[in-house]
């Protein structure tokens, strides 16, 4: 009844926690910071209680004229009242632009212009550090989450502001706008409506609900401006089950709250599950009752899988990989158990899910489409963006009647799975998949939390590597890990921190090769 429900009306980000509220009122919300827009309500909250402090918010952004149909870009620093502010921001008809606080200034100028004048809710720390001053002329009305600021309005002044009534805008309205992860340049606007979302709800809602009993806990750490975040939220907080909200993934913190409100489901970046290796071996046990892992934004490696697994002691504990993209949410999907997830292929990325995702290889040449000669990845889903914002004509680039391009390279094996070798742009001439090396070395090198493989200016493989600690390199394990792989460049080896990232913890690879080349600041 619930999925039925909700898809006769969209996903409906506005009243999310109303409804939420209204069925688990006491049910909890643990986070590991203070929400800068409450900093007072404290780091453990109800339903009924985060409720209020949304609508609150609504009101006050409803006193400064916001109305239905005008977008509203977020862009603070990192914490889950970006979260809020977007259901805020929907509660009043109004729609969500959601940037990054890892986007530079120049970007989110750039940004601000594509969106036209909108409103800019910031924070006082954004403006003195990093945004340029021409936001304030690109923007109808600047509006600080926290601080002050002479040419802005803060939140904490309109305090007592009367409370509205929310807004129900149509399902096919836009309800949210999300940015691509930007690692081939300036990030596109993903224009999403309630029923493209309540389409990817659906299928990870059911997961959830079957897998786990209502009083276990779920653990998120996702940018809190990725799509994922809003099919994630709502699926923990509509099922009454206890969400945990990381925005620090350092494993020690981690440990202390996991320890102290053990989750029996946790979805995160693969870079964060990569990092979290260290908890399998903390002596409190932090993942002891995990029952469920998943991961939705990149591939992740058979030594991370292996490591959670291992490290949780409930009977039957699975790890979920799903294939997707921004653009068109969770496609594939296929999960790893301790006795199945010794070996595995991590370039598999799994089957679609029935009724609801559909994939297609497409050839590039002609010929049959394999693993030595892969082809462009496909897929169809009712999840799929309307637009992105301002430039159509990239969305119909990609767009093929209901197909959509992934822009990655692969092939189906005969029993139907997909298997991920690359990225389009990432292409390596002479290597069938840089993926497949790098979960080779990940696995034969277990100091290794990253490794990325990038082309020369001379188009030689290079792999760049980071260690924990930051650990020099073993030469003499390197060299015993790179027998039986294709030919590599001598690997370099940067600090983790140092190499540039993604919102949601990718490795823009494009921008890597160029730091690498002669004249790069990494060279």
């Amino acid at each position: 009844m619930l999925l039925q429900r909700i898809g006769n009306k969209g996903i409906r980000l506005g009243t999310l926690f109303d409804r939420a509220a209204a069925r688990h009122p006491a049910s909890p919300v643990i986070l590991d910071h203070d929400l800068d827009i409450a900093p007072e309500r404290g780091r453990r909250l109800t339903l009924t209680e985060l409720a209020d402090v949304v609508d609150d918010a609504a009101s006050r952004l409803w006193s400064l004229r916001v109305r239905p149909g005008d977008h509203v870009v977020v862009h603070k620093t990192d914490g889950f009242d970006i979260s809020l502010l977007a259901c805020a921001t929907a509660r009043i008809g109004a729609i969500p632009v959601m940037l990054s606080p890892k986007l530079d200034g120049a970007t989110v100028a750039e940004l601000l212009r594509r969106v036209n004048r909108p409103y800019l809710l910031t924070d006082r720390a954004k403006l003195d550090t990093e945004l340029p001053a021409e936001v304030f002329d690109l923007s109808e009305k600047v509006v600080l989450a926290s601080g002050e600021h002479e040419r802005a309005t803060a939140l904490a002044g309109l305090a007592g502001a009367p409370r509205v009534r929310p807004v129900t805008m149509p399902p096919d309205h836009p309800t949210l706008i999300t940015h691509t992860s930007g690692t081939t340049g300036v990030p596109k606007l993903a224009v999403h409506t309630g029923r493209t979302f309540q389409a990817r709800y659906r299928p990870q809602a059911t997961v959830v609900g079957a897998a786990l009993r209502r009083s276990e806990p779920v653990a998120v750490h996702v940018s809190f401006v990725h799509s994922r975040m809003y099919t994630a939220m709502p699926i923990a907080i509509l099922q009454g089950h206890p969400l945990i909200v990381l925005r620090d993934d350092e494993p020690e913190s981690v440990a202390d709250t996991f320890a102290q409100v053990p989750p029996g489901f946790i979805e995160a970046h693969p870079n964060t599950f990569l990092r979290w290796e260290v908890l399998a071996d903390d002596e409190r046990a932090p993942l002891a009752r995990v029952k469920y892992f998943s991961s939705t934004f990149d591939a992740i490696h058979p030594r991370t899988v292996q490591r959670m697994l291992a490290a949780s002691r409930r009977p039957g504990a699975l790890f979920a990989q799903a294939y997707g993209q921004s653009e068109v949410g969770p496609i594939a999907a296929r999960t790893y158990s301790r006795a199945k997830g010794a070996d595995f292929d991590g370039r598999c990325v799994g089957r679609p899910f029935p009724g609801m995702t559909g994939v297609r290889v497409v050839s590039r040449d002609g010929r049959p489409v394999t693993k030595s000669n892969p082809g462009f990845i496909e897929v169809s889903s009712d999840g799929r963006i309307v637009t992105y914002l301002g430039e159509h004509h990239r969305w119909t680039k990609q767009a093929d009647g209901s197909w959509w391009r992934m822009g990655d390279l692969g092939y189906r094996t005969k029993w139907g799975c997909l298997h991920l070798l690359d990225r389009e742009v990432d292409e390596i001439p002479g290597i069938e998949s840089t993926l497949e090396i790098e979960d080779r070395l990940f696995t034969r090198m277990p100091e290794l939390v990253e490794v990325v493989i990038v082309p020369s200016e001379q188009g030689e493989p290079v792999p760049v590597v980071a260690t924990r600690d930051d650990v020099p390199l073993d030469d003499v394990a390197w060299k015993k890990a790179v027998q039986g792989l294709p030919p590599l460049a001598p690997p370099v080896q940067w600090r983790l921190e140092d190499l540039p990232q993604t919102a949601t913890t990718k490795i823009k690879r494009l921008e890597l090769a160029a730091r690498l080349a002669p004249g790069g600041d990494g060279a």
